[in-house]
């Protein structure tokens, strides 16, 4: 193993009308904007998109950690570009560019269609985009029709401002549904108070080996890790798979069964990096079967952070500010609060198991509604009764609370 890099792993997926403002009612069901017709994906390559858009965001996060990293591209992603579709003027182009996005409006719609369709039709994978709407707002039918096209994507009412706790009580036990318990916690109450709107992305993936790796063959063995030599267990093969090696980078592809999905682990000749898009394209071109002694580390890797800071090293900084127009949403739609993601995964001698959550919430910038304060803090009466029929049940004077 070569020193001063803890490799870099990268799982890559090989897929490549409501009409009015829409108020929503307590206890309501699943709701769905209409899709719209947009015709056909040619020439929408949103794979490549977001591989370059991931590998920036992996850069951006490596660059100011030194930890081990997980994140899902693709989650983070679809959050975004949810809230894309609900963007305006500057902020719209913040997010077009940060995102690397390959087209606008309805060839956009097309590809960001496919792409949902095919990451669904992976049995491997399990995907889902949900938007939370606090009751109080009203969402242009428009937006929804667009994340119904693009997204598949379900709204739900949930009391973001009022009841906060119960709120992130049921998106996280929503996530943790959608990513078989992977991802337990996304989001605090602390973070929805000021929030009409969040938009969540979940994806799941269990994906086993062509060839599995022998358990009897797994070994330890010496890791060079930034901070000093610690021991790790290898998955261990004399086989034949596809190897590259271009530009300082040695590449490695493993198929999962079915051969839809592979994992391609990426091992620097020096200090840890991320390669360009580039140079990882030109690694996959090279990609050639040969016969290779291969050990790779069995990982468990739990990640969780706020990707504000990063994004905006990538220029979405617009999204983030007091000026941010999400006015495609609703008029009172403000800026993003805050890109909460999680990812997990897990690597050994069956498979693959993955899971990531991305959260996006949309602040609310109308004014809040303002209360009126009643202080029962002096001596005061009580009636228990009947609604129906006005009989008092209990009648009472309360002098001292304190006896």
């Amino acid at each position: 193993m070569r020193a001063a890099f803890a490799g870099l792993i990268a799982v890559v997926l090989l897929a490549g009308g409501l009409t009015g403002s829409v108020r929503y009612r307590p206890g309501a069901p699943l709701l769905r904007g209409e899709p719209q017709p947009v015709g056909d994906v040619r020439g929408v390559g949103t794979g490549a998109a977001d591989t370059r858009f991931g590998l920036s965001l992996l850069a951006a996060l490596t660059a100011r950690e030194h930890g081990n990293v997980v994140l899902s591209p693709a989650s983070v992603a679809a959050g975004l570009g949810m809230a894309y579709q609900g963007a305006r003027g500057a902020t719209a182009t913040a997010l077009a560019h940060g995102l690397c996005l390959p087209a606008t409006g309805n060839a956009l719609l097309a590809g960001l269609r496919d792409r949902t369709a095919r990451l669904r039709a992976l049995p491997e994978v399990a995907a889902s985009d949900t938007v939370w709407v606090d009751p109080n707002e009203r969402t242009a039918p428009g937006y929804l029709d667009r994340l119904a096209t693009g997204y598949d994507a379900g709204v739900r009412q949930v009391p973001l401002r009022d009841d906060p706790a119960g709120s992130a009580d049921t998106v996280n036990e929503t996530v943790s549904a959608q990513t078989r318990g992977e991802v337990p916690h996304l989001v605090d109450a602390g973070q929805l108070r000021d929030l009409g709107w969040l938009l969540t992305d979940a994806v799941y993936l269990n994906a086993k080996w062509a060839t599995p790796f022998d358990p009897d063959d797994t070994a330890t063995g010496p890791f060079h890790a930034p901070g000093g030599e610690v021991t790790a267990h290898y998955l261990t093969a004399r086989t034949s798979v596809a190897y590259a090696r271009r530009a300082g980078w040695t590449a490695v592809a493993l198929p999962y069964r079915g051969k839809r999905v592979e994992m391609v682990a990426l091992l620097p000749d020096g200090a840890a990096t991320v390669p360009s898009a580039a140079t990882l394209g030109a690694l996959s071109a090279a990609l050639t079967p040969t016969r290779i002694d291969l050990s790779l580390p069995k990982v468990d890797l739990d990640y969780a952070t706020d990707l504000r800071d990063p994004l905006r090293r990538l220029g979405m900084g617009p999204a983030f500010d007091d000026g941010a127009d999400f006015s495609g949403i609703a008029p009172n739609a403000g800026p993003i609060a805050f890109v909460a993601h999680r990812a997990t995964l897990h690597v050994a001698e069956k498979g693959t198991v993955a899971a990531a959550a991305t959260a996006v919430g949309i602040t609310d910038t109308a004014a809040p509604v303002e209360t009126l304060p009643v202080r029962f803090d002096r001596p005061y009466l009580m009636l228990v009764r009947d609604t129906r029929t006005g009989e008092p049940l209990f009648l009472s004077r309360v002098t001292n609370p304190s006896r």
